[in-house]
């Protein structure tokens, strides 16, 4: 990941913390235990089924790239 990339991926999880923190539970993060469970939850709620569905759209695009391909070879 080149500097750019890096600062831009830093300003974005600026965004989604500042999202997130807005819907906690501000009782719950009173602690460093309670910020640890609030912060998993709230990954796995909202996070990483977003990622999970972005790098099987991407998959199933390199696939289906990859049968067009194919065709085209033995249409030819």
């Amino acid at each position: 990941m080149n500097e750019a990339q890096q600062e831009r991926l830093k300003a974005c999880l600026k965004e989604l913390a500042t999202l997130l923190y807005e819907e906690a539970n501000k009782n719950q993060i009173a602690n460093l235990e309670g910020i640890e469970k609030t912060v998993r939850s709230q990954m796995l709620e909202y996070v990483s089924p977003e990622i999970a569905l972005f790098l099987l759209n991407k998959q199933q695009e390199q696939k289906s790239g990859k049968l067009e391909k194919l065709k085209v070879l033995l249409e030819n």
